[in-house]
């Protein structure tokens, strides 16, 4: 197995020499630091990387929440067909992409910020740690973040509350530094996503401002409708059309889904996706996922020519399912994966605004416009349709190559909207939609079913949780990633106060904060 996808893309060497070697010794064909402080190429450079190193791949992505919300699955049976996408954990490694790659470059930025006096470097290079961070903890729980840096024996973690009191906090100060310097172009060089652009930066924090907002909604209602109320306020606005998407710059390198699915046959097309897409008639289909040539593989809707592997599915030998739906072709000439679109900010405000949320604006009008947004984004045809449709629903899902992988819809849910609906049913459809439009950018699809029980997706067909990482009941599904080995043995403390503040054992059966695990949204 190819465990590493794409190394690491930003090393910050410091060098350090005496005045008189530096004047009579420079190698002529090393760039010195006086020529990178030229157009605060010193402190501009790391950003790309930052950046790009805000999502996992292989192992941190497609063998975790890819596969665990039916979006991607593997045909390959990886170490026996016992491992992360059937509940027992072998790959761990979101972790050390934070901090090595963005954790420790970011805090080497910060510092050269200050010494080159270029404090709006800093203050993005912060608002970059926030992004990660706040990834970072909704798949592991406490995290070290305030403490990070410290030479301590023991770097404490911190609590999952405080971190996000930190965040908001943080993003407060970002936005101040923004607002107050709006026409500053100093990022441009460096910025491959917005060209330097801050208002669009401003934008950027209002909208992760809105969805930590929302992942709290259920545990701290009142900071929630506080922080969220302050997000749709903000003069700078929010991320609400396409073309002020937040997209990340693959920086010449093939989009991670495409390369497991096309070079490496390791990934495929998830059944839970072939269930909804197909049951609701979704133009986006094939925008998403290739169609198959054997027609014995989609006997069971034969007039659309797609199949996906199940969630946690009993695989034996690759070559069964490796003839799947791949993704997209075009997922190949990607030069962008998307970090925050108007379509999720669409259904974050639709959910605000059945929450009561001041300046939410109304549900379904956001809703609608979610769905409009996400179609228009990923070039699908057919939106009015869609949105008009009061009947299709969810199909069964037939793995034709193993039976045991089979499994009954899991939803019943339609796309028109209704208003005679309760809240309840109301909130299910805008979380069914927004899953579907999160497509290659799936760890939040993974917090709102951990939050909302949304969408309605199937159990693994093979779970095989244990004492080893902590037990998933039939039936049920795995709630977080433990803390990495590297922790466990060297900052063994911080980790038992990490349990602590968790108030759960370090197993993958323990709910976050934001998962309060009642049943009722409302």
């Amino acid at each position: 197995m190819k465990k590493i996808l794409f190394a690491s893309l930003i090393l910050i060497a410091a060098v350090s020499c005496t005045k008189d070697f530096q004047s009579t010794n420079q190698n002529p064909n090393q760039i010195s630091d006086q020529l990178l402080k030229q157009d605060f190429n010193l402190v501009g450079s790391p950003f790309s990387g930052l950046l790009f190193n805000l999502f996992g791949h292989q192992v941190e992505e497609d063998l975790c929440y890819d596969s665990w919300m039916g979006f991607m699955n593997t045909p390959t049976d990886f170490v026996g067909n016992v491992n992360n996408t059937t509940y027992y954990i072998r790959w761990n490694s979101y972790w050390g992409r934070v901090y090595g790659s963005v954790m420790s470059p970011s805090k080497q930025v910060i510092q050269l910020a200050k010494d080159n006096n270029l404090p709006l470097f800093a203050t993005w290079a912060k608002l970059i740690r926030v992004l990660s961070v706040s990834k970072l903890t909704a798949v592991h729980g406490p995290v070290i973040y305030s403490n990070y840096g410290s030479t301590a024996a023991q770097i404490d973690y911190d609590k999952e509350s405080d971190l996000y009191n930190t965040f908001f906090l943080q993003l407060d100060s970002v936005q101040s530094d923004f607002a107050a310097n709006k026409t500053y172009n100093g990022f441009a060089k460096f910025d491959p996503s917005f060209q330097g652009s801050i208002p669009k930066w401003q934008k950027v924090v209002n909208s992760l401002r809105l969805r930590l907002a929302i992942r709290l909604s259920k545990v701290a209602p009142s900071i929630a409708k506080t922080q969220g109320e302050k997000a749709m306020a903000d003069p700078a606005g929010l991320i609400t059309a396409n073309s002020d998407n937040f997209l990340v710059s693959l920086l010449g390198n093939i989009m991670p889904v495409a390369q497991i699915c096309y070079q490496w046959d390791d990934t495929r097309m998830g059944s839970n996706m072939e269930s909804f897409m197909i049951g609701l008639k979704d133009g986006r289909i094939s925008k998403y996922y290739a169609p198959v040539t054997d027609a014995a593989l989609y006997a069971d809707h034969p007039t659309v020519p797609y199949k996906g592997i199940r969630n946690g599915s009993y695989n034996a030998a690759k070559g069964d399912k490796v003839p799947y739906s791949k993704v997209s072709n075009d997922f190949n000439s990607a030069q962008t994966r998307r970090a925050f679109t108007a379509s999720e900010v669409a259904f974050l405000k639709a959910e605000a605004a059945l929450r009561g949320w001041a300046g939410a604006g109304d549900a379904q009008a956001n809703y609608e416009n979610g769905v409009k947004l996400s179609y228009a984004d990923w070039g699908a045809s057919g939106v009015d349709a869609y949105l008009a449709d009061a009947t299709s629903t969810p199909i069964a899902y037939v793995d034709p190559k193993d039976t045991r992988n089979s499994n009954a819809a899991s939803s019943t849910i339609t796309v028109a909207w209704n208003a005679a609906d309760n809240n309840e049913l109301k909130l299910e459809k805008i979380i069914t939609q927004k899953y579907l439009a999160t497509f290659t950018n799936t760890l939040e699809a993974w917090v709102d079913f951990r939050r909302t029980g949304y969408p309605k997706i199937s159990s693994v067909a093979k779970n095989d949780s244990n004492g080893d990482w902590g037990v998933i009941p039939a039936g049920q599904w795995i709630k977080r990633m433990p803390f990495i080995n590297g922790e466990r043995t060297g900052n063994t403390a911080a980790v038992a106060g990490a349990v602590t503040k968790m108030g759960g054992p370090d197993n993958i059966a323990t709910r976050l904060y934001f998962d309060t695990g009642v049943a009722s949204n409302f």
